[in-house]
Order: C-alpha cells, then structure tokens, then sequence
C-alpha cells in the first residue's frame, strides 16, 4: 500500500497551506497513520458492516420488555473507538495534547476525507457528533454544556456519547415548518411526545438533539425550540424513547436509521426557545459540509479504484490503461475531483472562522458561506454518483459484483444527493439569499477580483469564465420582474451555473500556484464545464497523461 503522501499530494498540498507548521506537522502524521487504519482494517471491517454485519433492533428482552436496542458488529465499534480518538471531533473544541493548541475544521475533515474513502456510512454517526458538540459549544447554557459537552467531544478520555440530529417528521420531510413534535414543560426541564420518522444513528447515540414545539406555540419553524435528549437515563433505562423500526436502506448501512418514538422524555432546552430552527439550521450547514467531504471521498475512491484497475487489467492484447479512451476518463476525473478538493478545502477556512465567530461576522459573510455550502454540496453529491458509475463502467461486469467495493461505493453515493438537501432544496436557498442579501452581487465582485489576480499566462483562460459570469447575469437581469414560480424553475441552472464559474476560478487558482500539473488540470477542467466540442484540438489527457496520473513524480508547487 502507498503511503497517502504519493497517493494523494494534491489533498495533502491543500491542507498544509490552510495551517500553521505545528499544527500541520501534527496533522500529516496523525492523516498518514489514520490512512493506513482507513485502507487496511476499516475497509474489511466496512465490507463486513455492508454485507453480514448490518445494524439490528433488538426490540424486546425476553420477558418481553420494550428495550429498542441497536445491535452493532464488534469491528464497527472498534471503527468507532479508533476514530474517535483522533480527535476528528473532540479537537474541534479542545486542546491536542501533544500541541497545547485546539485543532480546526480542517484538520477534521481531512479526517473525514479519509474515513468516507472507506466508510461513508460511519461518517455519518461523526456528522451527527460533530453537529451537536457544535450546538452544545455555541448555543446551550453552561451548566448543560459543561455536562455534556466533555462527552460528545471524548477522544478516550471520558464516555464517548454520539450524537445525534432529529428532524425529519413522516408528514414533514424538508418542510421543517410543518413538523408536530410537542415539548412539554415540567419542572427544569420539558417532556418530548411524538415521532421522529428518519433518525440516523439512533440506538447508538448517547444524546439527540430534537426539534419540538413547545406546547401553545406558534405554527411554522418559528415556533420551533431544540432540545437535548439523553438517549438513557442516569440508572440506564431508556428515557421514554422507543424505536419503532430500523429503515431498510439501499446504502450507508452502517448507520442504524429509525423511526424513533418519544413517550415523555425527559429533554433540556437549548438557548433560546424561538431560535430553535436557526441552531439547526447552523449546525445543517456544518452537516452540509461534512457531505461534500463524504462526496469528494468517494470520488477519490472510485476514482483509484479506477486507476488500480486499468493499470492490472487487460484486454485485447493491451492493458486498460493503454487505450485512449480510458486515458481521456481517468484525466477527465483525476482533475474533477482535484478541483472540488481543493474547492471544499479552501473553502472550509473561511467557514471555520464564520462557524467559530458568529456573533462577530457580518451578514454578507454568514450569507456568502451559506451559498458556496449549498454550490458546494449540490455538485459534489452529484458527481459522486457519477464518479462511481464511471468506476463501475471501468471494470465491466466486475464493476458489478458485490465482491468489489463498486456497488458499494454506487449505493453509499447515492444518499448524498438527498441528505442535508436535495438540488431542489439548494436552489431554492440560493434563490433566498439572492433576494434577501444580494449574494450574486457579492459572488460577481468575487470572481472578478479573482480572475484579475491571476498572472499573464493564465489570462487566456479568464474569457470563458467571463462569458459564463455574463450569461448568468443576463439571467438574473431577466428574471427581475418575473414571479415567484419563474425564478423557482431556473433555480438549480443559476445554482449550477455559479457552481461552474466558481470551480473554475478554483482550478485557475491553482494553476496559479502549483506549476505546470495544475495548469494542465485547470485546462482539463474547463474544458469539460465550457467546451462541448466533439474534436478537441490539443489532446490533453494524451499528451500529459503521464503527469496528470502520476503526480507523486511531479513537485506540486512551483518552489
């Protein structure tokens, strides 16, 4: 097994310019051991998870009492406790030993890069964690944080409580505003009634955090409050909470979904009871980011999956990697992902700092991260899909059979479109924040002052992202008048097309500083967003094939 360092330079380049040296030693270590755990134990412990090792409910004991426990296969847990220790949560919130310094976003999902290479379906339980020590931190009182708080972000040091993220109601879905889930007060705290219909990591969390309405208030997502629930109470016994059933899903099956019923458990209100709606909201967003990592994860897997097959195969007297038109594929999709890689990782700066200060950014910031979030995630869970269709094209019939990681990777993707919001869904949120904060004002002022800071040599590039920032433009210029229903149907073109001109901006960037690899990337991947030509003139996949498959022999910066 290579070591990740010539596996994939190119996400090792991005996250060294994100941190300091110390921190950065510390996290290329901590990655290269956590690699060798992901590629090597975690991965047969996946295989197993998916096929014989799936989540069960065990509804009732023998004496028959309702005690809707999850069962879990012992490598899953062992998966669970080695991750967890990394810090891929906790040192979100609290120092590294070794560094007497917190970690960052990057520094976790780098981690989570890794970890959904292998097991995105895991990556999910840690979403969920990150998103409530997230809430705790930010948003519940300190005597509630300082219970909790420890517990969700435990790297070994104390009981590890998962967490856990419930909003999705059977009459509701996406309309969050039309969830029925009442809270009722009592003492010092509130009584939860009523059902929960999809909640992933259920059985296995320690405590939930649960969207309900407190009892008398006001209809729609204003009247929405959050509440922490414990999953047990303090003598172990379940606290008033029942799984009906364990969805039978087509992928990610190593994460138990439920239907999980609320029969008066006790819960805490977190912060203000009219801003529950805004905190999940907050925490979705981080959630949001955690599925463009899980999306560029399978991309990388599929894709080296990919490679490792047309280099070993063959065919008609000749390896698959000979052929041209598996050469044009490979390149088409090494500089696909490389660009989004370097999309959610430069991003995920500036998100860290927005996410650690919101009181402190301006709304045209918090709007800004809340667009490249929803651009970010809508194409990445996209081409996650189609990443792992092309690997299982790759390998023929093979490509097909459940002894190769292909199917899996296709059934485990395909989630990533509809968690955290559909395309619909995006569209219409980057509709919002065109009308409510005149983002594409500030995404036009970006891409402009972007391309002017690109060198002479990269200028021949800047027209066809210019023709796509006009046409855009005329778009939004026609629609001004036009009612609701108009701009909803061209809500996810306007999304995807500011998704077009911001990627290519990125792989510009990049161009811009690692050297001659990342100028071919770039054209590779204007190319495929711009140019719909059958002939292409230059044959780039042919003529650097060499280069764009082999980056470990190539320095990825111009020093």
């Amino acid at each position: 097994m290579k070591p990740l360092n010539q596996v994939d330079p190119h996400f090792l380049w991005n996250v060294k310019k994100l941190m300091d040296p110390k921190l950065y030693a510390f996290t290329e270590e901590m990655l290269q051991d956590f690699w060798r755990k992901c590629m090597t134990d975690f991965d047969r412990r996946a295989v197993h998870t998916d096929r014989e090792g799936q989540p069960r409910l065990i509804k009732y004991d023998r004496f028959g009492n309702d005690i809707s426990e999850v069962w879990v296969n012992e490598g899953y847990k062992q998966t669970v406790q080695e991750t967890y220790a990394t810090g891929i949560v906790g040192y979100v919130h609290k120092l590294i030993p070794d560094l007497g310094q917190k970690g960052n976003y990057v520094y976790s999902y780098a981690l989570g890069y890794l970890l959904s290479q292998v097991e995105p379906g895991f990556y999910c339980p840690v979403t969920l964690t990150m998103a409530t020590a997230y809430i705790l931190e930010h948003f519940a009182d300190d005597w509630l944080k300082e219970k909790y708080l420890p517990h969700v972000t435990s790297t070994g040091d104390v009981e590890l409580y998962e967490g856990a993220t419930f909003l999705t109601e059977r009459q509701g879905g996406s309309d969050v505003g039309a969830n029925v889930v009442k809270a009722v007060p009592e003492g010092n705290h509130y009584k939860i009634y009523g059902e929960k219909y999809f909640a992933s990591n259920a059985g296995t969390c320690g405590v939930a955090t649960v969207l309900a309405r407190i009892e008398g208030g006001p209809p729609g997502t204003k009247g929405l409050s959050l509440f922490l629930v414990p999953w047990r109470k303090d003598d172990g016994t379940l606290n008033g909470i029942h799984i009906r059933r364990l969805k039978d899903k087509l992928g990610v099956r190593a994460v138990p979904s439920a239907e999980v019923v609320f029969e008066g458990a006790e819960a805490y209100l977190v912060g203000d009871p009219t801003k529950g709606f805004y905190y999940m909201m907050e925490a979705l967003n981080l959630s949001r980011v955690c599925n463009a990592i899980a999306s560029i994860g399978i991309m990388k897997r599929a894709l080296e999956e990919s490679k490792s097959y047309a280099v070993e195969r063959a065919a008609f007297g000749r390896k698959l990697i000979e052929f041209p038109m598996v050469q044009q594929t490979l390149c088409n999709l090494i500089a696909r992902q490389e660009v989004q890689t370097s999309a959610c990782f430069q991003f995920i700066h500036f998100f860290d700092r927005v996410m650690s200060n919101l009181s402190q950014v301006t709304k045209v910031e918090k709007a800004w991260n809340r667009l490249i979030i929803a651009l970010l995630k809508m194409r990445t869970a996209e081409e996650a899909i189609t990443f792992a269709h092309e690997a299982i094209e790759i390998h023929g019939g093979n490509g097909y059979i459940e002894d190769f990681i292909t199917p899996r990777l296709l059934r485990d993707a395909q989630v990533l479109t509809v968690w955290e919001g559909t395309a619909n869904i995006l569209g219409l949120e980057v509709l919002r924040l065109i009308k409510k904060y005149n983002i594409h004002e500030t995404f036009e002022e970006y891409i402009h002052n972007e391309l002017v800071k690109l060198p002479v040599h990269l200028h021949a590039h800047r027209h066809v992202v210019k023709e796509g920032l006009l046409e855009l433009q005329e778009l939004l210029t026609s629609l001004q008048n036009e009612k609701e229903e108009v701009w909803s149907y061209y809500a996810k073109k306007i999304a995807n097309r500011m998704c077009d001109i911001y990627l290519s901006v990125v792989a510009l960037k990049d161009a811009a500083e690692g050297g001659k690899r990342y100028e071919i990337i770039a054209k590779l991947f204007l190319q495929h967003i711009w140019k719909n030509r059958i002939l292409e003139e230059e044959r780039l996949s042919e003529q650097y094939f060499s280069i764009i498959f082999n980056p470990e022999e190539v320095p990825i910066s111009k020093e």
